[in-house]
């Protein structure tokens, strides 16, 4: 039998935390329970081991903000999208669980994702790394590590499946490639300094990346668009299929190999 999963933050009641401590609270709590319960799943399949863990976050998650902040909207992958959050001033972001195919295989390349857009701007986020036993916030921001200079630029990229864009912006670069699983794993990565620039050209959604770039920008990092224009959440349609967050002091140096490597295709 699997665990039950952790209770979900019952002791919140509204206006207890910061909108930044709440995000780290709940994400903290969530990532808890899916360690406990990947703890207890012995030889399920994998697909059941994905399934309950998106099931148990989400049920963290969902709970949590209820009970903290009944008012606001939420946008989950793991929930029925609700056009009211167009019209709501404050909308919660959240990946209860992202990069479940790690998740399930025991690695530890996988988070958390809690956001929060308010007025046409994210102002609050936190990823839990459960599998590093850290939480990274907008509040207090991350203090990225400095990077020697003249050293080859690294990369973040997909271990299973590296978009075409990434690997030849890698190439123009001379950048070497950090594999690694879910994309706020890989954000994260670059804002603890493991890594110094994420590319990703297709396949994502708002959830994947709203609560890394929050947490990114907090530290001071560069997170745009492809073609450097911002990225926008709450939008109608939350497919948001294009991210780059790097280091400041490279980003007109990667956004320049990017239009090229893209013109070149063309």
């Amino acid at each position: 039998m699997l665990p039950e999963p952790q209770s979900p933050s019952t002791h919140l009641r509204e206006g207890d935390l910061s909108d930044a401590e709440l995000a780290v609270e709940l994400a903290g709590t969530a990532g808890r329970t899916l360690l406990e319960l990947r703890a207890g799943v012995g030889n399920l399949p994998t697909d059941e081991v994905k399934k309950r863990g998106d099931e148990a976050a989400q049920q963290v998650l969902a709970a949590g903000l209820a009970q903290a902040r009944p008012r606001d909207a939420v946008l989950s992958e793991e929930a029925v999208d609700d056009a009211a959050r167009l019209d709501a001033a404050r909308v919660w972001i959240i990946d209860p669980l992202d990069g479940t195919r790690e998740y399930s295989e025991g690695r530890s390349d996988w988070a958390v994702h809690v956001a929060l857009w308010e007025a046409g701007a994210l102002v609050a986020g936190a990823v839990a790394l459960p599998g590093l036993g850290t939480v990274l916030t907008t509040e207090p921001a991350a203090v990225v590590p400095s990077r020697d200079g003249a050293a080859p630029l690294r990369m973040a990229v997909s271990r299973s499946r590296p978009p075409a864009i990434a690997t030849g912006v890698a190439e123009a670069l001379g950048a070497d490639l950090v594999a690694m699983g879910s994309a706020g794993f890989k954000v994260a990565a670059v804002v603890r300094g493991e890594a110094d620039l994420y590319v990703h050209g297709g396949g994502q959604y708002e959830w994947d990346s709203a609560a890394p770039v929050a947490v990114a920008m907090a530290a001071g990092l560069h997170a745009s668009r492809l073609d450097g224009s911002p990225l926008r959440y709450n939008q109608p349609d939350p497919y948001l299929p294009d991210l780059v967050v790097c280091r400041p002091e490279v980003a007109e140096q990667v956004l320049t190999a990017i239009e090229r490597v893209q013109r070149d295709v063309q």
